[in-house]
């Protein structure tokens, strides 16, 4: 049985610049062995796989697969899924907002003109960093303890460690150990200085506010993440109560692997709103295992 299929670029209006994600449209019928094996074949950091919502309040709901394992929630696979769902004829109850059912519940995405963006779900931890969790981070980045400003738990589904450097100089100049301990997800941001030019070529206060890496070893997948909306999600609290940004701000992340991505992050009322363009690069179908 062969069923829709896109790989959606994300977090980027530019192909092949942001942060892919593989959709199965139709993905009734389909076991959680064989999405699976899907997306162990598919070796993109997620592939999502839409089915008719369970819920009454959802337009639709999506399984979210790494290579190795499901996941209960993750950002740039949100918006890739939502446009691939739209662009395939997907009407949504309110036409300003739909509602994806997923692992962690219904998540609100919202639309402004060519951005998606998806309210970001409440944290299952935060709050100050161990300091053994802390020295297994400075193994893995290669850097001595005094080098990190501050350090957060930021857990939204993924459990990421969050790591304030100095600058974004610094968060860029990581050449990270990816053997160094045996699992982790670290989320490490610096701030763009003011008055120079940053990595878009714009004026500060123009381009990026900050610039931020993910790092990721899990399932026997050992990687850095090109872009990462649950990780930005997940910061964004902590960032702005600390005065690191103010709120609307745009997060540049992929700089490091020849990426552009740009993540939209806003604060309305108590909601962090995470959001970026998408682009479709392939469209086809895929065979059923």
């Amino acid at each position: 049985m062969s069923r829709p299929f896109a790989q959606v670029d994300v977090f980027t209006a530019e192909p092949y610049r942001g942060n892919p994600v593989a959709v199965v449209l139709e993905a009734e019928g389909l076991d959680t062995d064989e999405m699976q094996r899907i997306a162990r074949w598919t070796n993109l950091s997620e592939t999502t796989f839409v089915l008719p919502p369970t819920r009454p309040d959802a337009d639709y709901r999506v399984r979210i697969f790494t290579p190795g394992a499901e996941l209960p929630f993750a950002g740039h696979p949100t918006i890739g899924t939502c446009h691939a769902w739209l662009e395939a004829g997907g009407r949504p109850a309110a036409s300003d907002r739909i509602v994806q059912e997923c692992g962690v519940g219904p998540v609100v995405v919202r639309r402004d003109g060519v951005r998606l963006a998806f309210v970001a779900p409440p944290l299952r931890r935060s709050g100050p960093v161990d300091e053994e969790t802390l020295a297994d981070v400075c193994r893995v980045l290669r850097i001595e303890r005094d080098a990190i400003v501050d350090a957060a738990w930021a857990d939204n589904g993924p459990p990421w460690v969050a790591v304030l450097l100095p600058g974004a100089a610094d968060v860029l100049a990581l050449t990270p150990d990816f053997t160094a301990v045996d699992a982790y997800d670290i989320g490490v941001v610096g701030p763009h200085p003011v008055g120079v030019v940053g990595p878009t070529g714009a004026p500060a206060g123009v381009g990026p506010a900050v610039e931020v890496r993910a790092f990721f070893r899990a399932g026997g997948v050992a990687a850095e993440d090109p872009v990462t909306g649950s990780l930005n999600a997940a910061m964004a609290p902590w960032l702005i109560e600390r005065g690191v940004v103010t709120a609307p701000y745009v997060a540049a992340q992929g700089s490091a692997l020849g990426r552009a991505g740009r993540v939209h992050v806003d604060r309305v009322d108590d909601e962090i709103l995470v959001g970026g363009e998408a682009v479709t690069c392939i469209t086809g179908t895929i065979s059923s295992p």
